[in-house]
């Protein structure tokens, strides 16, 4: 299985559209032959457990006026696809809080998985801060499903 590593999301991208001074992007990769419609479907196929966190959030966030769809991906969904070409795809949505997008790019034999985010207001703020430790987790494991899938 190909190593996860920690790479900047290249330049080429279409997520840099999005990034403005103070956002957050991360950017992770592995060697990989998927497509990014097929690594977005293998990465956002969340475990049981990361499942069990986005509900508790869910709970948490509605009450606040925060989007909570419980679909992870395609029409309707927490993530619907804001672009799409054949060597990558950008998936996220704007809220009240944040706006964010997560990016799949399939470049020189890797997916890269990058995780843009735009605090709108104090809560996105601590939204973010809240929610980093599960987000390094459900990512790191998202590109484990994805360097698994493509060997």
């Amino acid at each position: 299985m190909s190593r996860i590593q920690k790479l900047s999301l290249p330049k080429t991208s279409q997520l840099w559209q999005h990034v403005q001074p103070g956002d957050f992007i991360d950017g992770y990769a592995v060697e990989s032959t998927l497509s990014p419609e097929r690594a977005i479907e293998v990465g956002l196929s969340m475990p049981i457990w990361a499942k069990a966190l986005l509900k508790i959030r869910n709970t948490i966030m509605k009450p606040l006026g925060v989007k909570t769809e419980s679909k992870s991906f395609g029409e309707g969904a927490i993530f619907p696809c804001t672009y799409q070409s054949v060597d990558e795809m950008l998936v996220g949505t704007d809220d009240k809080h944040l706006n964010f997008r997560i990016c799949v790019l399939r470049e020189n034999g890797l997916i890269h998985m990058a995780t843009w985010v735009h605090r709108n207001n104090p809560l996105g703020r601590i939204y973010l801060a809240v929610v980093m430790p599960f987000h390094v987790l459900i990512v790191r494991d998202a590109m484990r499903r994805i360097a698994r899938a493509a060997a």
